[in-house]
């Protein structure tokens, strides 16, 4: 997706196996029972450093046993711990502790903004008073994000006490006019004793039989300044949408993602009234240029102000100068935006340093992605004239294209000029993600055959966007596509024993290369490919060879890398397989042998996938075979909840359903995808302009309902 994956130090808990909430723009890990153990990746985190590193809590006497730990909402986490030696008469726990952490966005009026609350109330069921003492360990380290990513546990901050609690003041910026960041945790009732050597906080309990002892601890941190996102307090752009069918699996994992999605909703602080999707949390949680866009264009059937927020946000920073070390160009749109710098000892398992500047533009993807967007939006009811201020970035990114992106062969390819940027710049973007069918990564600068299918969709978008405003070049920009079509299929399809297929990309050396990958799924629906080449492509897609039962593998089980836990060579995105179902949908739709099979086939495995993951999908996960009775292997630093996974959801119901609005035109045309598998599917909050438009399915028709 980003960056690559996390490592994992030795003896911490995988991500996968911790429990993520997230109030975009902030986040909170936490291991069994609520504990942040100050090791590993656990924490809560805000603007990009770990603000709460430690929270842990022990009662005198007591065993404390996690026996319960769940979400409650996007946001939220809630622990039971059974004190175990505590007013027993018998076998069963007489003293237990019900413990919530929640992310929230409180402004103190001091300078300072609450960003977690925790309540811990400890509950007696015992027939005997019970006496104990609670105690508390509180810590904070301020570290970076990006060091904690790479495995790295900086040593605690120096705490002082303070009334009610401890404080913790980070170091002093280098500009003197900037003020060192503070942490400060109070509680309620204010502790008996405060241990800053130790950040310990402690109160005497004496619980009468039934008793109950509440204690809320808040933690405040002073803002930045440099945010790069802001949070939308609790207002949201995303429609509702109500999904029922006789298959419960699609429902719960609309339901399920909605709540994601809100918790990882941002503001422009530039124009806080423009929403996007941060990409995914625990280490995307801001602006990026291919996650942001792809996310909401996913989106689009729940309303427009999503992606015209996203659009104009990515517009407003689109570039303007040639940077080889930010890698931005006239007219490009960026890749991602931190409030610092990010560097990693080492990326990908090789000896090259990774250092991102904090505005970064090294995506060959997300310029045409833009373009695709604003038209889509455009045909879903987005306003024509927040749609013709755009007209001017639409012209600057088609531009970018033409004079900045292709490649002396007339592709669009990528090559990292700085030297510490990223080596691969399309959607799979780890070192290796690019293999020929040998198992040798292929060697920049790289044409993806996915990214040539966008480049095709974004100049025939472009060009209607242009002559329905008016605007003159419509023409040539279809020419430019023709001309690029034409390229492409002569240069990237190739065969092996199994008949023609697109090569995933063309090497250095204009070589194609032999892999078998997902990328082929992208192109469906771009209109790159013809009804034979569709055809070939479905065929690819269904087979057993790319379909692992929950979903499209990102590389072929015959390649010679293939690994099903490989971060892009086999294992399965959910986005990915998303993208691909709808590609496949749309070729259903135009009578392509073998695509509503193929669509139904991915759309079933990624269902399935949902409910072993609770129905919060994870970006990835492993591309091993399905077993009956059997659930999806993690990938275990994969980050949940994750925007475009979450947003699957939302594609999937579109593609089942298959309305093509038409809103400049006022029409909505409906092709469902054939099949009864999901008959009777209902579907309420679908949105084209202003319109709400409630639909069922049965046997390949859609009726409206009535509101």
């Amino acid at each position: 997706m980003t960056d690559g994956p996390a490592e994992t130090p030795a003896q911490q808990p995988y991500l996968h196996d911790l429990q993520t909430t997230v109030r975009a723009p902030v986040f909170g890990l936490s291991g069994t029972g609520g504990t942040l153990s100050g090791r590993g990746v656990t924490g809560v985190f805000a603007d990009d450093r770990r603000v709460l590193s430690v929270s842990d809590l022990t009662l005198a006497g007591a065993r404390l046993t996690p026996i319960a730990t769940e979400l409650d909402g996007a946001d939220a986490t809630h622990s039971v711990l059974v004190a175990r030696g505590l007013g027993e008469d018998g076998a069963d726990p007489a003293v237990w502790i019900e413990r919530r952490r929640v992310l929230v966005d409180e402004d103190r009026g001091d300078g300072l903004q609450t960003l977690v609350r925790e309540t811990i109330e400890i509950v007696s069921a015992s027939r005997r008073s019970v006496q104990t003492t609670l105690t508390v360990t509180l810590g904070c380290d301020l570290a970076e994000i990006s060091v904690v990513k790479s495995g790295h546990s900086p040593s605690l901050l120096p705490a002082e006490a303070v009334d009610g609690g401890l404080r913790w003041t980070g170091p002093r910026p280098q500009n003197p006019d900037v003020n060192p960041d503070v942490v400060l945790a109070t509680a309620v009732p204010a502790p008996a004793d405060v241990d800053s050597e130790n950040g310990r906080l402690r109160w005497p309990v004496d619980l009468a039989p039934g008793d109950v002892a509440r204690f809320v601890i808040d933690v405040s941190v002073t803002p930045t300044g440099t945010s790069v996102v802001l949070g939308t307090d609790g207002a949201s752009v995303i429609g509702d949408l109500q999904v029922d069918s006789g298959d419960i699996r699609v429902g719960r994992f609309v339901e399920r993602s909605l709540a994601d999605l809100r918790g990882l909703e941002l503001r422009d602080p530039t124009a806080p009234e423009d929403h996007f999707l941060g990409a995914g949390a625990p280490w995307f949680l801001t602006l990026f240029g291919r996650d942001s866009l792809i996310a909401a264009r996913m989106l689009l059937p729940l309303g427009t102000r999503l992606a015209a927020g996203t659009l104009r946000t990515l517009a407003r920073r689109q570039g303007t100068k040639t940077d080889p070390e930010t890698a931005e160009q006239p007219g490009k749109i960026l890749h991602e935006i931190r409030r610092a710098p990010s560097g990693h000892d080492a990326f990908g398992g090789t000896e090259r340093p990774l250092l991102l500047p904090s505005t970064y533009y090294g995506t060959v993807d997300a310029t045409p992605l833009w373009i695709m967007l604003l038209h889509d939006a455009w045909r879903w009811g987005m306003p024509a004239d927040e749609v013709e201020k755009l007209l001017d970035p639409l012209g600057a990114a088609l531009m970018w294209m033409r004079d900045h992106g292709m490649d002396d062969a007339g592709f669009l390819s990528y090559v990292d000029e700085s030297g510490h940027g990223l080596a691969n710049q399309g959607w799979k973007d780890s070192h290796d993600s690019i293999q020929f069918v040998d198992g040798r990564i292929a060697t920049a600068p790289l044409a993806l055959s996915e990214v040539q299918g966008y480049a095709y969709e974004a100049a025939m978008s472009g060009a209607a966007l242009l002559d329905a405003f008016g605007r003159p070049g419509g023409e040539e920009w279809r020419t430019w596509a023709t001309q690029l079509a034409a390229r492409f299929r002569a240069r990237f399809w190739i065969s092996d024993a199994d008949g023609p297929f697109p090569a995933v990309a063309l090497d250095r050396d204009g070589k194609p290369v032999d892999s078998v990958a997902s990328n082929m799924g992208h192109l469906l629906g771009t209109g790159i490919l013809n009804r034979e080449e569709s055809a070939l492509v479905a065929a690819r897609l269904g087979s057993p060879a790319m379909s692992s039962g929950y979903g499209l593998r990102t590389m072929a089980t015959s390649a010679g890398g293939y690994s099903p836990l490989s971060y892009h060579g086999g294992s399965v995105w959910t986005h990915d397989t998303a993208m691909a179902v709808q590609g496949l949908a749309r070729a259903a739709a135009e009578g392509v042998p073998g695509a509503a099979e193929a669509a139904g086939t991915l759309i079933d495995g990624l269902l399935e996938a949902a409910a072993g993951f609770e129905y919060r999908m994870p970006e990835l996960y492993a591309g091993s075979p399905a077993r009956p009775g059997g659930r999806p292997t993690p990938y275990p630093a994969s980050c949940r909840p994750q925007a475009w996974a979450a947003a699957a959801s939302v594609a999937v119901v579109s593609a089942l359903v298959g309305m093509r609005p038409d809103a400049p035109a006022d029409i909505v045309a409906f092709e469902p995808l054939p099949g009864d598998a999901w008959d009777g599917l209902t579907v309420r909050g679908f949105r084209v302009g202003a319109d709400a438009l409630d639909m069922r399915v049965n046997a390949g028709d859609v009726r409206l309902l009535d509101a």
